[in-house]
């Protein structure tokens, strides 16, 4: 039996935690940044983790990690 794959796209935006769960960079950071406040662009810095009904099919693109 091959090696499974790696998806590289999925592989350079999310991270496996300890846990299980897997986190992921935050959305609305990249333009038109001049009319969102301070205080909504430092709290998307953050790392968010993925939402519990797209947790299966990101673990099955990165089945090592």
């Amino acid at each position: 039996m091959p090696k499974m794959k790696t998806n590289r796209g999925a592989a350079k935006r999310f991270r496996k935690t300890a846990s299980g769960g897997i986190k992921c960079g935050q959305s609305h950071r990249r333009h038109i940044l001049t009319k969102k406040s301070t205080k909504r662009k430092r709290q998307l810095r953050k790392a968010a983790m993925i939402h519990s009904s797209d947790l299966r099919s990101a673990s099955r693109m990165m089945p090592y990690g």
